[in-house]
């Protein structure tokens, strides 16, 4: 690692500018990614941060805004192809090549330290590669143990395409891990996992996700943006965020299937093309399939609804924890989960009495809970009060940034 030295700088000193250069790539560029990028901006940090453009995923908000610091820079990494998510082999060559650009970039612009969250193993690896090159730190910042997803998705396929990628995925993935300067994990579940990965825990930091608070205001469910829905006085559900492999559309279905309700979903991908055909073959389902919405109109859209929904399945629960409960918390509305017990997801819900959670296989009981919420509008105020009160007391980004400020400069 390349010598320099790291003022220790307080949240108070504002954006007094020092010599350390942070890159921080979020390979999905999701919103509170780019929060801290801009919280350690204003601390003086030259901070780049990036992500791949071609992911699909909704996006949190890159781009420069007028009042950000000079200290900051938003890069986009693209292939200027589409993203074959579906797709292994397409996949795995547009990774290693994303990778390729990443550890370019890295070469070029010489961090001092490097942070990946986010990022698929086949890019990371080259990029952790890179960053040992110029002397920079490497920081993995783990959102998903992707080794076991890669292993559990590619079981659905073929059990045998499951081991044998699973396998060598997981050994990939520790290697990274060790070779990591420091681990920042989103849940306490997961540094006992890791230690069965055989990866050495030593300088692992738990720093459970957030959502942020100065853009996720919450509105009155009558905005500019809902006052064009019909108001028939039926529950409105709203789903919002990715549904792919690890969700079950199904339960969105029983539940459109409700009656004195109407469900609106905003994504896209196969999960959102799933519930269209549906509605295709099913005309009076009680449900609006729609494109993601704009960042900064994700406010309007989600204080429209009566309860915010989220679906997790069974098998998920080890490497996800899905940042869209975190977002719905800021907003003050009750949550609807079909979660497992284990995911910390779960937890935090059922801890601040901010919503009903139900197992994601019971569809039984997520209609039951369903049903409860819409018949009764004081719990459903009383939920929302908890979580948003939950998420004043946790998401304050200056304590957040912080924490990963402690792990930057650690000797």
């Amino acid at each position: 690692m390349r010598p320099f030295f790291i003022p220790v700088l307080s949240g108070a000193l504002g954006a007094e500018r020092n010599s350390v250069k942070i890159f921080l790539h979020d390979n999905s560029g999701h919103p509170f990614q780019v929060q801290l990028s801009r919280s350690l901006a204003a601390r003086g940090f030259d901070v780049i941060h990036s992500s791949f453009a071609e992911f699909q995923t909704p996006k949190g908000n890159l781009q420069k805004q007028a009042d950000d610091p000079d200290t900051l820079r938003i890069h986009e990494f693209r292939l200027n192809e589409p993203f074959a998510k579906s797709s292994l082999v397409k996949r795995w060559t547009q990774e290693r090549r994303l990778g390729g650009k990443l550890a370019q970039f890295i070469i070029a612009e010489r961090p001092d330290v490097v942070i990946a969250s986010n990022t698929p193993l086949d890019a990371l690896a080259p990029m952790q590669k890179a960053a040992k090159k110029v002397g920079a730190q490497f920081i993995f910042w783990v959102q998903d143990i992707y080794s076991e997803a890669i292993g559990r998705i590619l079981q659905r396929k073929s059990r045998l395409l499951g081991a044998v990628a699973g396998g060598w995925y997981r050994r990939l993935e520790a290697g990274l891990l060790n070779r990591s300067d420091a681990i920042v994990v989103i849940s306490a579940d997961f540094v006992g996992h890791l230690g069965t990965m055989g990866v050495d825990t030593t300088n692992t930091h738990v720093i459970e996700n957030w959502a942020p608070l100065d853009e996720m205001v919450p509105t009155t469910r009558v905005n500019d943006w809902s006052e064009k829905l019909p108001d028939d006085g039926t529950c409105r559900y709203v789903y919002a965020g990715t549904l792919g492999k690890k969700h079950n559309p199904e339960l969105l279905v029983g539940l459109a299937r409700q009656e004195n309700s109407h469900l609106y979903v905003f994504s896209e991908g196969e999960g959102a093309d799933y519930l269209k055909a549906k509605l295709d073959g099913e005309p009076g389902l009680n449900m609006t399939v729609a494109p993601w919405v704009p960042f900064e109109t994700l406010p309007k859209v989600l204080s429209s609804a009566d309860v915010l929904v989220c679906i997790v399945e069974e098998e998920a629960s080890i490497f996800c924890v899905p940042s869209k409960v975190l977002t719905y918390l800021c907003v003050g509305r009750p949550l609807l989960l079909a979660v497992p017990a284990s995911n910390l997801a779960s937890r935090i819900v059922g801890d601040t009495g901010a919503g009903l959670v139900a197992p994601p296989n019971d569809m039984t009981a997520f209609l039951d809970n369903a049903r409860t919420l819409a018949g009764d509008e004081a719990a459903r105020q009383r939920m929302g009060e908890n979580g948003r009160r939950y998420a004043l007391e946790t998401f304050e980004i200056s304590r957040i940034t912080d924490r990963f400020q402690e792990i930057i400069t650690q000797p």
